[in-house]
């Protein structure tokens, strides 16, 4: 590990260096490539630098004690010294670990999540459209943009389905956890006996995948064009702006009307199917390593129980990590930054477990 460090650092510092070169200045995509480079490495050259200046304390420290006849106060000093040097070790060295764990090439893209309600009917579809409110305000929180890109409400103001980017440096890694199907247990308005009713709504998570990431070949593409329309005869369009897109070869299809231009619709409706086709293909490469991969279970699994919101309550417990909290309305709220970091810190210490043989 520390061979991998020693490089690391020689890199920052030749970095470090290269940026002050007026060509490399005047070239805007390297200068631009290189910073966020240097912007990676610090925090990793940081604690590699805490780790050797308390090396070195401890050898002085150890160098001191070995001398005969130090006076009892220096010696104390020493120990303290000694004691505090080799705290800072141990916990730096885990530090050091996390940081250098492999990082998910994914993390930094925006993000379009998908919300579909499933069982429960109308009821599913009012807390699709909770889950939307909370993600749109989580999102805020964090200075990130919300574009819807398809939606599909109902009656009551629910969504059986509803499509949406979020865009933002680093937004594929507050949401990827989100992945699944999450359960609410309440009293629906409509019910008369005040039993609690039990429905499920799916979230997917998808990350956007670039044209360089993944190509769609133009002749596996059927495009039809329709007029948008929403709930109750709502937003009706008179022109026909709204796109649907089939890729012919998987039978994957993607809507947007959400614009009035059918030009933006389909630029949208584009993003959303190149990013379902990538996260089709990335979760093939995931499955043919699962059994290799701990911190790959439980991770995203559309198909998986990830979470319960039960309004009685007052509680939301997510089941992967066993994580119970009681303030129902503040996370609702969008204040899931607890959630979410808990969530991060569980499957990275997995993925540490994992990778403790190679140190």
């Amino acid at each position: 590990m520390f061979e991998q460090l020693s490089a690391v650092e020689n890199r920052f510092e030749q970095i470090a260096v290269e940026l002050t070169r007026p060509e490399i200045i005047a070239d805007t995509e390297q200068f631009t490539r290189l910073i966020k480079e240097h912007g990676e490495l610090s925090p990793i050259v940081e604690k590699y630098r805490e780790y050797t200046a308390a090396q070195n304390a401890m050898a002085e420290a150890e160098e001191i004690l070995a001398t005969p006849g130090i006076e009892k106060d220096f010696r104390e000093l020493a120990e303290e010294e000694l004691k505090e040097a080799k705290q800072t070790i141990a916990a730096v060295s885990e530090e050091l670990k996390l940081l250098l764990l492999p990082k998910d090439p994914n993390d930094d893209k925006n993000v379009i999540i998908e919300i579909r309600g499933g069982a429960g009917g109308e009821e599913a579809a009012l807390f699709a459209g909770s889950l939307f409110r909370m993600y749109t305000m989580y999102a805020e929180s964090h200075r990130f943009s919300v574009e819807v890109t398809n939606a599909n409400e109902t009656e009551l103001g629910g969504y059986k389905e509803i499509s949406f980017m979020i865009e933002g440096a680093g937004a594929y890694s507050r949401f990827k956890y989100e992945s699944g199907v999450h359960r609410v247990q309440r009293v629906p308005d409509t019910e008369t006996q005040g039993r609690v009713h039990t429905s499920t709504v799916t979230v997917a998570v998808l990350p956007e995948a670039d044209e360089v990431e993944f190509e769609l070949n133009p002749a596996d593409l059927k495009i039809d064009t329709f007029r948008s329309s929403g709930a109750g005869g709502q937003h009706i369009n008179k022109t026909s702006s709204a796109i649907r897109i089939t890729h012919i070869p998987t039978g994957t299809v993607v809507e947007c009307q959400d614009e009035r231009s059918q030009f933006k619709n389909k630029d949208k409706a584009l993003k959303v199917l190149r990013a379902r086709l990538y996260d089709a293909e990335k979760a093939k490469a995931d499955a043919a390593v699962a059994s290799d991969r701990r911190a790959q279970v439980g991770t995203g699994d559309r198909s998986e129980r990830i979470r319960t919101y039960n309004y009685p309550q007052g509680r939301v417990t997510d089941h992967r990590i066993g994580l119970t909290l009681y303030k129902l309305e503040s996370i609702l709220n969008g204040n899931i930054d607890e959630i979410v970091d808990a969530l991060t810190t569980y499957y990275r210490t997995e993925a540490l477990k994992s990778q403790e043989n190679k140190y």
